[in-house]
C-alpha cells in the first residue's frame, strides 16, 4: 500500500513540477522574446486536473479534508466513531456517484473524439482517470468506514484528521 501511495504521490509531484516550469517557460517567453508556448494554457489544465484527481484519494486517507468539528468535545466516543463512519459513508456515496457520472461522461468523450482546441489532445483518458480516481477516493472513505468500526471501544484510535480527539480543557 505504501508504494501505491508513494508512486500516486510521485506522479501527482512531477504534474505539479512541470505545471510549475510550463508556466515559468511561458511568462518567461512572453515577456522576452514576445511569444508565449504554444497550448501551455491546455497543458497547465490537463496537468492540473491530473495532480488533483491523484492526490484526492491522498487527501481522504491521509484525513486531510476540512472538518466541521463543532460537536466533537460534547459526544461520546462511541457516538463520534459513528458520527465519522456516518460522514466516511456518505462520502464514499458522494465520490461513487461522481465517478460514475464522469465515466459516462467519458464514454461520451471517447465517442465524439472530444479534444483540446490548440494540441488536439483527446480527452477521453483524462475524463477516464478522474473517474478512476473518484473511485478510489469513494473506496477510500469505505476502508475509512471499516478502521473507524474496529476502533469503535477504543476513545484514543478515534481518528480527526489522522490526530488524536481533541481534548476538553474544562
Amino acid at each position: 500500500m505504501k508504494r501505491i501511495v508513494s508512486a500516486v504521490n510521485t506522479v501527482a509531484a512531477v504534474a505539479l513540477f512541470a505545471m510549475m516550469l510550463l508556466t515559468f517557460a511561458d511568462v518567461v517567453g512572453r515577456k522576452l522574446v514576445g511569444n508565449s508556448i504554444v497550448g501551455a494554457v491546455e497543458l497547465t489544465e490537463l496537468s492540473m486536473l491530473v495532480m488533483i484527481f491523484l492526490a484526492l484519494p491522498l487527501a481522504s486517507l491521509a484525513g486531510e479534508h476540512i472538518v466541521f468539528d463543532l460537536t466533537d468535545r460534547y459526544l461520546p466516543p462511541r457516538l463520534l466513531h459513528l458520527q465519522m463512519a456516518l460522514a466516511h459513508l456518505v462520502s464514499a456515496g458522494v465520490f461513487g456517484g461522481a465517478a460514475w457520472l464522469v465515466w459516462v461522461k467519458s464514454g461520451r468523450t471517447y465517442s465524439m473524439g472530444d479534444m483540446t482546441a490548440r494540441l488536439e489532445i483527446g480527452l477521453g483518458p483524462f475524463h477516464r482517470l478522474v473517474a478512476v480516481m473518484l473511485l478510489l477516493t469513494a473506496l477510500v472513505h469505505l476502508a475509512l468506514i471499516v478502521r473507524e468500526w474496529r476502533h469503535r471501544s477504543d476513545p484514543a484510535q478515534l481518528s480527526f484528521g489522522g490526530h488524536a480527539a481533541p481534548k476538553d480543557e474544562t
